[in-house]
């Protein structure tokens, strides 16, 4: 029965967790779709929108060449 309760208890904390992080996807002005892990994020300082790919590689865009941004 304790196992059964211990079980239920990682089930419910690994589903949370995955509710957690969402995918983006990023549409450029030159027609470009970037699929990001996890929510971009913006430095309003450089004005650039930092994000990580597919492949868990980090990458910075400019985000006047954003045009949308939708999570997926």
């Amino acid at each position: 029965m304790k196992n059964a309760i211990k079980l239920l208890g990682a089930l419910g904390i690994a589903f949370t967790l995955m509710g957690c992080s969402s995918d983006y996807v990023i549409a450029t002005k030159d027609g470009n779709m970037i699929l990001t892990q996890g929510k971009p994020e913006l430095d309003s300082n450089t004005g650039l929108l930092s994000y990580e790919d597919a492949q868990g590689n980090e990458h910075q865009i400019n985000n006047d060449q954003v045009s949308q941004m939708m999570k997926r």
